[in-house]
């Protein structure tokens, strides 16, 4: 409650103020460049308000990110917004997806969102000869190596997204089998293109994204949740739940957390996501604050 108040205040301070700035011609090379130096001074202030927060939401923001992402603004206007998110298992970062997705919806900014699940390679040769998906597991198959995932595909799907090309992605069966059906679910390039998965730090789509968000969450909270989801919601008894969580654990290890010093935010996976969605609010409302 007590970020969501300080939040407000901050956002509050945006909304009212009679100081508005006039608009520059973002067409033009010095109105982006105006623009980028303007939200990089924004960022700063928000993170120094973050810091102070009883449980802030940015961890870490690697300290380059300001100017790439300048560079980016400036050089290439009309490319679209690329954010990548990825976290181990459980660490919340399907429930911060949907949360940017529901604000940035809400203030009427065109958004799609895309998994890297449905990226899996199609094993349903590999079940039918092992005779089920837990015993291929069983017999040493890595389904969260990258070698798992359709990378060229995704890769050559995000670049087109990026160029304003209408996708249709492959769809992966979560029902056992391992089928892949190739070019089978529609995706529309919108202004910002929202990409959820461990497969969004791999080396052979990483460098695709503009903003890459890494979700970190306590341990213990991850493990709380993955085995309540997966006896509630999943009707899985509570020794096989044990067994897939610490397999997602090793694999994370190995897979997903190598990568988070490639991310440039490090976000709180326990932070209240109320208090996150007045974040991107407040990053709304200063780009659309101008005169």
């Amino acid at each position: 409650m007590e970020n969501d108040n300080i939040m407000q205040l901050l956002l509050d301070k945006e909304t009212n103020s009679s100081d508005k700035l006039l608009k520059p011609d973002f067409n033009s090379r010095t109105g982006r460049e105006f623009l980028a130096f303007y939200l990089h001074a924004k960022l700063k202030q928000l993170i120094a308000y973050d810091k102070r927060q009883a449980e802030p939401m940015i961890i870490e923001m690697n300290p380059s990110f300001p100017n790439s992402f300048s560079r980016r603004l400036i050089t290439n206007p009309t490319k679209r917004f690329l954010i990548g998110i990825t976290g181990e298992s459980a660490s919340g970062k399907s429930t911060i997806c949907k949360a940017i997705k529901t604000v940035i919806s809400e203030l009427s900014m065109p958004v799609s969102i895309l998994s890297t699940d449905n990226y899996f390679n199609d094993i349903s040769k590999l079940i039918s000869q092992y005779g089920s998906f837990d015993k291929l597991i069983e017999s040493g198959y890595d389904i969260d190596a990258p070698s798992s995932f359709q990378l060229d595909v995704l890769r050559r799907d995000l670049l087109d997204l990026a160029e304003g090309l209408d996708i249709k992605a492959p769809a992966y069966l979560p029902n056992g089998t391992g089928i892949s059906i190739p070019a089978s679910l529609p995706v529309s390039s919108e202004k910002f293109v929202i990409v959820e998965g461990t497969a969004t730090m791999f080396d052979a789509v990483r460098d695709v994204f503009d903003i890459k968000l890494y979700v970190e969450s306590d341990n213990e909270i991850r493990k709380k949740r993955f085995m309540q989801r997966a006896c509630e919601e999943r009707n899985q008894t509570l020794e096989n739940a044990r067994q897939q969580w610490n397999y997602l654990e090793s694999a994370g290890c190995h897979y997903v957390r190598p990568h988070r010093n490639s991310a440039d935010f490090i976000l709180n996976g326990n932070s209240d996501l109320g208090y996150f969605s007045q974040i991107l609010e407040y990053l709304y409302t200063i780009t659309n604050s101008f005169q």
